[in-house]
């Protein structure tokens, strides 16, 4: 799931500056579904438009509804300027979307277990042409979910399990190295005391037998 949201939350990034850069290229992404307690969260809405369509009036409206809840409550609009409506989020909301309407999204500020629910994103556009004026609607739904704390990844916990097959292996390794030692050692001094001991047991006159004689 957190490997999922990494990823979703990286093509959102992507969308977003694709949408800042050049306004005729624009891609929509779904939002992030999952936030941890405490953090902030984006509530990601993208609503694109075409090259001649850049002209528009935009009415932007944020509706949350708790999970089992029967009511949508209007949380946020952007008409004409940014507004935070009254609920109770207030004081939790920002506006997070780009200057040419296309990224219309919210952040949701210090997010708490409460927050889970459906958030709806209503865009309404009203283009502005010589002969007629259209209407364009779009809505967008969220369904977040807060958890107490962020989950690990599968590369992640992957990545410890080697780290502990790696510390294990290497344990064992230096294991064996100081057992391997340690009875290389010892044979050593074994063979030197043989040595010793076979070389006190030559009686005097042998030892001195075995002397090298010097040649004059």
């Amino acid at each position: 799931m957190a490997a999922l949201t990494k990823v979703a939350g990286a093509s959102s990034l992507l969308a977003v500056l694709w949408v800042g850069v050049c306004s005729a290229v624009c891609v929509e992404v779904p939002s992030e579904t999952e936030a941890v307690q405490g953090s902030h969260m984006k509530l990601l809405c993208i609503s694109c438009m075409k090259r001649e369509e850049v002209s528009a009036n935009t009415l932007v409206e944020w509706f949350y509804k708790a999970d089992g809840g029967d009511k949508d409550v209007p949380i946020y609009e952007f008409r004409n300027e940014q507004r935070e409506l009254e609920s109770r989020f207030s004081g939790r909301l920002q506006w997070n979307g780009s200057k040419d309407m296309q990224d219309v999204s919210i952040s949701v500020l210090n997010v708490t277990l409460n927050d889970s629910g459906i958030y709806t994103c209503n865009v309404t556009r009203e283009f502005d042409y010589e002969i007629h004026r259209p209407v364009f609607t779009s809505s967008t739904l969220i369904r977040l979910t807060v958890v107490e704390a962020a989950g690990e990844d599968l590369t992640s916990v992957i990545s410890e399990i080697m780290m502990y097959i790696l510390l294990v292996f290497l344990t064992l390794w230096l294991l064996i190295e100081m057992i391997y030692c340690y009875r290389k050692v010892a044979k050593a001094e074994e063979t030197a005391q043989e040595n010793a001991a076979d070389y006190l047991a030559i009686p005097s006159e042998n030892k001195e037998n075995c002397a090298v004689p010097v040649e004059e």
